[in-house]
């Protein structure tokens, strides 16, 4: 420890309520992940389909030979990636779905050939598909041949991928696989580089093994549910061989057995860092072990990070040669930060003397984490840009929202780490008269003892060795065993309050703790946006004009009916649950009938006040067909009113509508209503 210490302050002796303290903490941060999952959004799809030939909706005079979208990015299709059906529901493709033979980015195409002779009436196209960023996308949409026409396909073989309990779980595997990445290498770069002495302690070993574990368990999860999640099948395909076997196949699926095999040789680094490197006392041995450490470690750490950017956002779009090595930067440098708040946060908050972290260690992670925190900010810059694409899509896009809030939580991280720094330049600096006064209580602490024995009272120095009674050569064992353990006990309590002395130490703890907990709600809203339509492919969406009303009442009766129009209204009382989180969406659906629909809502207060809200999202679900969701893009037009022409719903029957409102930063609520769609 320093020399230049802080008064003794007495302090209240530690309360046994500490662990539980700190369990009620745990419970607290799981109730806040699993509340930040539970209100996300769907995840919304990657793969943005930009335009279909024949358009979306519209009548074309003579039958097409082939049917063609494009998406805005690459797409893996599998045998039943396109079903195209006739007004009774049978199957007229040709052959299998494929990419186009030409053209322009032709893997970010699907077609298929259709039979020749094709009749007259509403044909209904149901495609889903693998984003080449590893999520899986699907829909429908209607053409009609010559004039609009009745329809009565079934679509129970196509499933409904991306969601259900599979969906859930992949989710909660990604975060813990993300949360353990991060608690592996900070952990290992914090106790290689900064603290060597603290990977002998079991609680630093196990810190950076829980890591390693949870990152092995999640990303064997993930392999099993992989298959469940892209098909939108049950949980019983997670143990189907078959299954597997294809996922294996897929670039998500190699990137997953390719971590862990990276895993299997970051085992070996964690063996050498506990066991030969801690245990080494030869400088020069100790030296050339930790460049071996250093290459082997980085490389292992980049190969798994890499495993992330071979098959998420960084693997597609614009300039994906320049966003992998930089989205591999970017992981990096949160594992370290991250990572590392949470090993030191552990040692400060350590009982132990022997695992008391000193200053140096806490200065030198000081300074690595001021350079990952700079790079982690550049990289993030540079991968916002590339993924939103216009200014306007940080507020008219789920992705850019959650992007902004994820900034947000960065800039007061930022903030509270700069207190942390504060801390830790003044960590063991105090002034000299204050030392003394520690070193007056200290020297008292360890004077004379007084042991009570048999025959009175006896004297000794408090190491066992004086000249009184139970200290000399024909001392009793017994009684020299109690004086070196009382010994022991008061050096301890001596150390324990030079520790306690400094105000610096408890500033830093508070200051770390409180960069802990924004970091966990950073790594959750960080895991929903891998999980999100990055914000220039959801603006790209947008580009996709639904064909012209004279030629969209495709999925109409057919038959001559020039009646008015049908309409479906619904009134949707919500309560987010914040302030003013009150109201009623009222939810307009005209014609309801399958094609091109006109979608009006409008929120209001208890008392009928029109009133606006930062964020109203509709979805459409066919459960019965397994169709949708299919999302809304809304259009706001004055307070409180939103529209949307043009939405296709391709088939009658009851669909599940559903509003979600955000009032707030976290106060948003979704309600689910069902509708007739009529013929």
């Amino acid at each position: 420890m320093n020399a230049r210490l802080t008064p003794l302050i007495p302090r209240r002796a530690a309360s046994p309520g500490g662990p539980r303290r700190l369990a009620a903490l745990a419970a607290c941060l799981g109730a806040l992940l699993a509340l930040l999952l539970g209100v996300a959004a769907p995840a919304d799809a990657h793969a943005a389909l930009i335009r279909t030939d024949p358009a979306d909706g519209s009548v074309v005079q003579s039958a097409p030979s082939s049917v063609l979208l494009t998406f805005s990015e690459g797409v893996l299709l599998s045998a039943d990636s396109l079903r195209v059906l006739d007004p009774q529901g049978k199957d007229v493709a040709a052959g299998k779905p494929q990419h186009a033979a030409s053209g322009k980015d032709t893997g970010s195409t699907a077609t298929v050939p259709l039979r020749t002779g094709l009749g007259d009436g509403t044909y209904t196209v149901a495609w889903k598909a693998i984003s080449q960023d590893s999520h899986p996308v699907a829909g429908a949409f209607t053409f009609s041949v010559g004039a609009p026409s009745k329809t009565s396909v079934d679509l129970s073989g196509v499933s409904a991928v991306g969601g259900g309990a599979a969906a859930t779980l992949y989710g909660i595997g990604r975060y813990v696989a993300y949360a353990g990445f991060a608690l592996l290498v900070g952990s290992s770069v914090f106790l290689s580089v900064c603290w060597p002495r603290g990977a002998l302690l079991r609680s630093m070993q196990r810190l950076a093994a829980g890591g390693w574990a949870a990152l092995v368990a999640a990303t064997i999860a993930l392999l099993m549910l992989r298959g469940p999640y892209a098909n939108g099948t049950g949980l019983g395909d997670a143990v189907d061989l078959d299954v597997i076997r294809q996922v294996l196949e897929t670039r998500p699926g190699a990137a997953l057995v390719s971590r862990l095999l990276l895993l299997a040789a970051a085992a070996v680094f964690l063996a050498v860092l506990f066991g030969s490197y801690a245990k080494r006392e030869d400088p020069e041995e100790r030296a050339d072990l930790a460049w071996g450490l250093g290459i082997g470690g980085t490389v292992v750490a980049i190969g798994i990070a890499a495993t992330w950017a071979m098959a998420e956002h960084a693997s597609v779009g614009i300039q994906h040669q320049i966003a992998m090595p930089v989205d591999i930067v970017h992981l990096l440098s949160m594992a370290v930060w991250l990572g590392g708040l949470i090993t030191l946060l552990t040692a400060l908050y350590s009982r132990s003397t022997a695992g008391t972290v000193e200053a140096y260690a806490v200065r030198r992670f000081s300074l690595i984490a001021l350079t990952a925190v700079t790079l982690l900010i550049g990289t993030g810059t540079y991968q916002a840009w590339r993924q939103m694409g216009s200014w306007a899509a940080f507020f008219d896009t789920h992705y850019g929202k959650l992007l902004f809030t994820k900034i947000c939580l960065v800039c007061a991280l930022v903030g509270v780490a700069w207190f942390s720094r504060r801390w830790t330049r003044e960590l063991g600096v105090a002034p000299v008269a204050r030392t003394e006064a520690v070193a007056v209580g200290s020297s008292a602490a360890s004077g004379s003892v007084a042991v009570k024995g048999s025959s009175g009272t006896a004297s000794g120095s408090g190491t066992g060795t004086g000249s009184g009674p139970g200290t000399g050569p024909d001392a009793d064992p017994a009684r020299a065993a109690q004086l070196r353990r009382q010994q022991n006990a008061r050096d301890t309590a001596t150390a324990k309050k030079l520790r306690d002395a400094d105000p610096a130490r408890g500033r830093l703890r508070r200051s770390v703790l409180t960069e802990a907990l924004v970091a966990v709600v950073l790594l959750t809203i960080t895991t929903m946006l891998t999980g999100s339509q990055p914000g220039r492919a959801a603006e790209e969406q947008k580009d996709l004009k639904p064909a012209p009303s004279a030629t969209s009442t495709g999925g109409g009766t057919g038959t001559g009916d020039t009646s008015a129009p049908a309409r479906v209204s619904l009134s949707i009382p919500y309560d987010t649950g914040g302030p003013n989180g009150k109201g009623t969406a009222g939810l307009t659906v005209s014609p309801a009938r399958p094609g091109a629909n006109e979608i009006q809502l409008f929120l209001t207060t208890p008392s009928g006040a029109p009133v606006d809200a930062p964020e109203v999202h509709v979805q459409f679900t066919l459960p019965a067909q397994k169709i949708g969701p299919i999302d809304v893009t809304l259009q706001h037009l004055t307070k409180g009113h939103w529209s949307a022409a043009g939405v296709q719903l391709p088939l009658a029957g009851t669909w599940q509508v559903s509003v979600t409102v955000r009032t707030s930063d976290i106060d948003e609520v979704t309600q689910t209503r069902n509708m007739q769609v009529t013929q």
